[in-house]
């Protein structure tokens, strides 16, 4: 048996769909697992919807989640003249035929096929004409004979058995009247040429498939194994379409979810092993395997993806925490000032709290990332003659503090509380409004320290609150 090798095989038509990334992860794991290669072939023949720049974002957002393809980029319009070689091939051997039906003939075999409630499928007209009938004013299109005896059955490693009568596939087309070839054969030439053993991908291409398996056996060439995975679902059982939010990669990073966190749940989102949730990159590539894919579809449910994320924020390296943090400010927000790195790694610890998002983390650490405070416009009205003397009481024995630290700070708290004749909240609110502009946020002792007092006297001697 050859060494294994799988390859992912997106257009770049448009942004990169969740269930193609998945796709691509559970191939690229696959190959991994087997000590084999993964590829990329970037299905380009599309002239007018096929963008560079959607192909760059196809591989920036794989390479994101940490999915590298093995070698060159594979272009298939780079091999349309190998396509063109093995239909003219099949036309030879008698296993294509040119068809000379118009346009208006097709639409008219299709309007009776709706008539009359049946799947179209060509009348196979031109299959044993001689070519000496031909027309002379239509230019032909090259169809596949496919078998009209019998059944094929596919050995399916997702779905098992699956069988289907020849006679439901129709004479497809190999080469259009232009001379351009179809995705069909372009696929089936691209993966023979380059050596693929396991054709991984969604279960929607098994017509095509049974169509494929055709052309190999017709070309006498090796065929591979196939895998068809179920299809991504919306939580309300429809197909995942690309005009759902949060069907592609971008989607995900601009709110703030993390690589690993997103792998992690593609990884389980139909495949399973033993009863483990969570998985590191290495233990992903040693327990992959494509008997642990189920066979039914599954259901995209953000709330799980937030939860997996939050589980990575609460358990990864802080280090590894901050770079993630600065390179999706950098990105989606705005750059996080070099004087106020430092008090947000140190105030990690308790900004990730509750955070199921780096752009949570992000809102969380707001109050630290600006120069000036932002005043919530409602929360500013709770600042009363009762907190402006709070402030200013708290601003007088806070000049006398040296070491910042909870045990340093509570006694004042409490001080006031008793002065004051109130209670935790009567003080630590309007602190809180005086020090990040709202009164949500950390609890008051974490906004200090992180502050820092300098900028805490600053802030609670703004004009604003007097």
């Amino acid at each position: 048996m050859s060494k294994v090798a799988t390859r992912f095989a997106p257009s770049p038509t448009g942004a990169l769909h969740i269930g193609g990334v998945r796709t691509a992860l559970f191939n690229w794991l696959f190959s991994k697992n087997q000590k084999g290669t993964f590829h990329l072939r970037i299905e380009d023949t599309d002239k007018e919807r096929s963008k560079d720049e959607h192909k760059k974002q196809i591989i920036n957002s794989l390479k994101w989640l940490g999915i590298e393809h093995d070698g060159d980029e594979y272009l298939q319009s780079s091999k349309i003249n190998d396509h063109i070689k093995v239909a003219n091939e099949l036309l030879k051997n008698g296993n294509a035929y040119k068809c000379y039906c118009s346009a208006e003939e097709i639409e008219e075999q299709k309007k009776r096929a709706r008539q009359k409630k049946l799947p179209y499928i060509y009348n196979r007209k031109w299959r044993d004409i001689p070519e000496s009938n031909a027309p002379e004013d239509i230019k032909p299109v090259i169809r596949f004979k496919s078998k009209i005896e019998g059944s094929t059955i596919l050995k399916d490693l997702v779905q098992g058995d699956v069988e289907i009568e020849n006679n439901t596939i129709e004479d497809f087309i190999i080469l259009r009247n232009d001379g351009t070839p179809t995705y069909n054969l372009s696929a089936t030439v691209d993966d023979h040429q380059m050596k693929m053993t396991h054709i991984i991908r969604g279960d929607d291409h098994k017509i095509n498939t049974f169509k494929q398996m055709q052309i190999y056996e017709a070309m006498n060439w090796d065929l591979p194994k196939f895998a068809h995975i179920p299809l991504i679902h919306t939580l309300e059982g429809k197909k995942l379409s690309k005009r759902d939010n949060a069907s592609t990669l971008d989607d995900y990073s601009k709110i703030g979810i993390m690589p690993d966190a997103l792998r992690n749940y593609l990884l389980r989102l139909g495949w399973s092993y033993e009863d483990k949730e969570i998985f590191t990159l290495d233990e992903s590539i040693k327990h992959f395997n494509i008997e642990g894919i189920g066979k039914s579809p599954s259901k995209l449910d953000m709330s799980r993806i937030l939860s997996m994320n939050e589980h990575y924020i609460k358990n990864i390296h802080e280090n590894d925490l901050f770079n993630q943090l600065i390179e999706y400010c950098k990105l989606y927000k705005s750059e996080i000032k070099s004087d106020k790195k430092d008090k947000i790694k140190k105030s990690l610890t308790f900004l990730k709290n509750k955070a199921k998002t780096l752009q949570d983390i992000f809102n969380n650490g707001q109050y630290i990332m600006v120069d000036e405070v932002n005043y919530n416009q409602d929360d500013i009205k709770l600042i009363d003659d009762k907190a402006k003397k709070v402030i200013s009481e708290f601003t007088t024995k806070f000049a006398s503090v040296d070491k910042m630290s909870k045990e340093t700070l509570e006694p004042i708290v409490n001080e006031l509380i008793e002065l004051n004749d109130t209670n935790f909240k009567g003080v630590g609110q309007p602190l809180r409004i005086a020090l990040t502009g709202s009164k949500f946020g950390p609890g008051i002792y974490d906004i200090i320290i992180s502050l820092g007092k300098e900028e805490v006297t600053k802030r609670l001697t703004n004009k604003k609150l007097s």
